[in-house]
This record gives structure tokens, sequence and C-alpha cells, in this order.
């Protein structure tokens, strides 16, 4: 049973390591108009995914936090707000790639810097596409060696192909 117990443990790792990040917004201060790092700063130096999460730790009683449009971003107004989040511990998740705006809802804060604006990166193709083969002029007629093509081997490929192969043999050896 030892030996299943760190197959199963090794295909849970494997298969975890595409999961989301959490990002802890304004570090050990919180969402605060003074983080422990600038929020643009830290936004900057740091690539957010799809299903990636913030978390926000506030004041529930003085503060919240609002999804804003670029416009309301600009302007510190939480009027139209796309979203709120209040309670003085939010999590977003990241459901789509592009920007987001979020400003918190006391409006001279918003206006020390209290406004985070993060940009969502879209979903990688998992292999860059195959560079088509130029054209052969009218006077390179001469026919040349067969060009061979080696298979495109992902990453994700090689841990597939380990977990199933280590799989097997637990399977094996167990029977």
């Amino acid at each position: 049973m030892g030996f299943l117990s760190v197959i199963i443990l090794f295909i849970f790792l494997a298969a975890s390591s595409t999961e989301a990040t959490n990002f802890l917004v304004g570090g050990i201060n919180g969402w605060s108009t003074h983080p422990s790092e600038d929020y643009q700063t830290w936004s900057g130096r740091l690539r957010f995914q799809i299903n990636d999460t913030l978390s926000f730790k506030y004041s529930k009683e003085t503060d919240s936090v609002v999804v804003v449009s670029k416009d309301g971003y600009d302007k510190c107004n939480a009027a139209n707000p796309i979203s709120k989040l209040e309670g003085g511990d939010s999590t977003l998740m990241f459901d789509r790639s592009g920007p987001f705006y979020f400003i918190t809802s006391n409006k001279t804060n918003c206006d020390q810097g209290q406004k985070l604006a993060i940009v969502v990166m879209a979903p990688r193709n998992k292999s860059p596409p195959t560079p088509l083969a130029p054209v052969p002029s009218p006077e390179s007629q001469t026919p040349g060696p067969s060009p061979s093509f080696a298979p495109a081997v992902s990453a994700a490929g090689v841990v597939s192909v380990l977990v199933l192969s280590v799989t097997v043999a637990a399977f094996i050896t167990l029977t």
C-alpha cells in the first residue's frame, strides 16, 4: 500500500502543477493607502493568468474594494461599479483575460493611490505555429534530401507519459 500511496501523491502533484495562483494585494499591510509596495509596481512585476485570484484584506468598517471601468479607475469614481467586494476579507478570481480595475470605495484614499490596475494574460497556445517552408524558385528544381521532422514534445506530454508509465508499473507490481 505504501508504494500505491506514493504513486497517487505523484499523480496529484503532477496534476496540480498547473493550478492558479493566489495573490495577496498590498502584502502584509493589505488593501490600504500605505501598502508594503506601490500597487502599480507590484502588479507590473507579476504575471496574472485566468483562474488566478486576488485576496484583499482591509477594515470592513471603513473600506471595500470596487471593481470599476477604466473611466471609474481614472476618476476614482465608484458610482457605477462592475462589482463590489465587502466584508474585510475578499477574493476575486479572474475569469477572463484583459484589464481589471480596482479602487477603494473611499474617494480620498483612491485619490492618494489606493487603486490597482491589472492585465490578465490571454491563454498561450501549447506550441508555437510551425513556419511554412519557403517555396523553391523554378531554377532550383534539383531534388534534395527529404526533410525529416521531429515530433514536438511538451512538458505536459512528458509528465503524462511518466505518470502513465509509473501507474502501469505499480499496477503490474501489485497484481
